[in-house]
């Protein structure tokens, strides 16, 4: 597939593709987003050389996604931007069903702080190395994961103590 990109994403496509050739699993665009799928284990060292040589110093937001497939169930999306170039990328990741489990990208942005808590919570990835793993919405003794597609829709009946549907009346 042929890619729609401006001269200064194309330059970083290039040099993204030659330096890390054998950790990058796909590139591909969607909606005019660029995005590119890379092995999970090596994030921190290309989110690094996106940020370092390429600029793309705001990590605007990181979210996860459910596949629902039998292989690499779930996704980790972090959705980068560099000012300078006024480009935004998408780095993608798969994760397994069992144990999810990725290195965190705080050390590289500290805004991914708050961002890989609130998909630990909602999915349960896990992120190794994160300074401050713990739920953000859900109490910390919540056995599962709200936006995992097996979640039922009403919840799980029992699992929390919700308040009554019904005003109280004096």
């Amino acid at each position: 597939m042929e890619l729609n990109l401006t001269p200064a994403l194309q330059k970083t496509i290039d040099e993204l593709s030659a330096t890390y050739e054998e950790h990058i699993r796909d590139i591909y665009q969607s909606s005019g987003i660029t995005i590119v799928r890379v092995a999970p284990e090596h994030i921190v060292e290309i989110a690094s050389w996106l940020k370092e040589s390429q600029r793309f110093i705001y990590l605007a937001d990181v979210f996860g996604t459910d596949r629902y497939t039998s292989e690499d169930r779930f996704e980790v999306i972090y959705n980068l931007f560099s000012f300078r170039d006024q480009q935004r990328l998408f780095l993608k990741v798969w994760l397994p069903e069992e144990n999810p489990v990725i290195e965190s990208v705080t050390q590289v942005w500290r805004s991914a702080n708050w961002f890989e808590r609130e998909v630990f919570d909602m999915f349960g990835i896990r992120f190794l190395n994160h300074p401050d793993l713990r739920r953000m919405y859900m109490p910390e003794d919540y056995d599962y994961h709200p936006l995992r597609k097996e979640f039922p829709l009403l919840g799980v009946p029992g699992s929390i103590d919700l308040p009554s549907t019904t005003p109280e009346t004096e």
